[in-house]
């Protein structure tokens, strides 16, 4: 009896062990990956909890928290991303913003929506030129 306890326990254990995590599909990795080089590209300032950080800063941290989210298989989609991890702050639940060039400060939702839709435009329109 020892011998089919052993092999149930292990069994149990195997099951119990954390499956390997896939992460967002190519195509949404693609466009988060854009996502994250546009904020590192545009030279903005980014708010975070009421302080200014440079766009070097705010990629960085943005994708501190994408891989966070990413490995626990919470990211499926770039709206995900933006929603997750790109909107506002985990911690104290403030919206992040975005100031451009002395433009008027907009929230990185908005944003962030704004590039996702230019990407995919331009992706769209390059695959009718083929």
């Amino acid at each position: 009896m020892r011998p089919s306890a052993l092999v149930l326990g292990l069994v149990f254990a195997l099951s119990c062990w954390p499956l390997a995590r896939a992460g967002p599909p190519a195509v949404a990795q693609s466009e988060i990956n854009y996502l994250l080089g546009f904020v590192e590209r545009s030279g903005c300032r980014f708010f975070r909890n009421g302080i200014g950080y440079d766009s070097q800063q705010a990629q960085a941290h943005l994708r501190s928290k994408y891989d966070y989210l990413a490995k626990r298989d919470l990211m499926q989609t770039a709206e995900d991303f933006i929603e997750r991890v790109a909107t506002k702050s985990s911690l104290s639940g403030m919206a992040y913003s975005i100031q451009c060039n002395g433009a008027p400060v907009v929230t990185s939702n908005q944003w962030l929506r704004e590039a996702l839709a230019h990407y995919r435009a331009s992706a769209a329109h390059g695959a009718d030129q083929r």
